[in-house]
């Protein structure tokens, strides 16, 4: 299934992708998605409704978050070799884990802000993680059975906020507009191999990032099971796996995010993301 949100900001609706590419309204069945509504007992409920019986929602309409809200939201630092060596650090030898502000979610094609003060506003597509039950002390083998389903994540990020300034990295990830997720969550069935999805950014219609997640360090059932030796992960929490080369840090020279600059990044089978960057009022 790919389920998204449509409608004006804190006014979206639930709202699920037809066969035909028709977006319907779920409104009349579930109240929004975000915590106990991604687990799979109520996956399963929507998978029940016969699609047809739902009204239509216009194309026009604005596509928001896939998630209303989140519990946590996760990312996974460094975790392409090659990124990594862009950023002038060794390959990690565990995940390194950090967090960004849930107020930084965002909708796919919503404006990226540019704080006030910012120098260094950077761009990082990932493959998104959303878990669908509670998860701790999970084997490895068995924690992709935890995983509600994947998104496009645009890891938006402050680079002098991140790493000049000291302190934690979560800094330079929350501010707001830093977490467009989204269009679609597409739920685990429709993803049977998450180490094996291309995935890509364009600035200004230029592509500076192309990989696929078979290059990552650590991969999707490692990173849910390592995380969760350490805290409880719940439902709907959402976990950005990491960052292809390619971010206007590691170019030479740097390049970041100016008003008027157009991002477009895609994961493979889980929708396209279009943001234009605006400075901060």
């Amino acid at each position: 299934m790919k389920l998204l949100r449509v409608g004006p900001v804190g006014r979206e609706k639930p709202a699920i992708l037809d066969e035909s590419g028709a977006i319907r309204d779920l409104s009349g069945h579930v109240t929004d998605f975000a915590g106990p509504s991604l687990g799979f007992d109520a996956l399963n409920a929507i998978r029940s409704i016969n699609l047809s019986t739902l009204p239509v929602i216009e194309n026009s309409e604005r596509i928001g978050a896939c998630l209303a809200s989140v519990p946590n939201f996760y990312c996974i630092g460094l975790n392409y070799a090659k990124h990594a060596a862009e950023a002038g650090m060794d390959a990690p030898k565990e995940p390194i884990i950090f967090s960004k502000a849930s107020s930084a979610l965002s909708g796919p094609f919503d404006p990226v802000i540019i704080p006030r003060q910012s120098t260094k506003t950077d761009w990082e597509v990932e493959l998104g993680v959303v878990i669908g039950k509670v998860a701790s002390y999970v084997s490895e083998a068995e924690a992709l059975s935890y995983v509600a389903g994947y998104c496009t994540v645009n890891d938006v990020s402050e680079r002098a906020f991140q790493i000049e300034k000291g302190g934690q990295w979560i800094k330079g990830k929350s501010a707001p507009s830093f977490g467009p997720i989204g269009p679609y969550l597409v739920t685990a069935d429709e993803v049977p191999d998450p180490q094996n999805l291309s995935l890509s950014l364009s600035l200004n219609g230029e592509t500076v990032q192309n990989s696929n997640t078979s290059d990552m360090i650590f991969g999707v059932a490692e990173i849910v099971s390592y995380m969760s030796q350490f805290m409880t992960l719940l439902p709907g929490d959402i976990i950005a796996t990491g960052t292809p080369s390619g971010v206007g840090m590691g170019m030479k020279p740097q390049r970041f995010l100016i008003e008027g600059d157009v991002m477009e990044l895609e994961v493979e089978g889980l929708g396209r993301q279009r943001q234009q960057a605006v400075n901060a009022l």
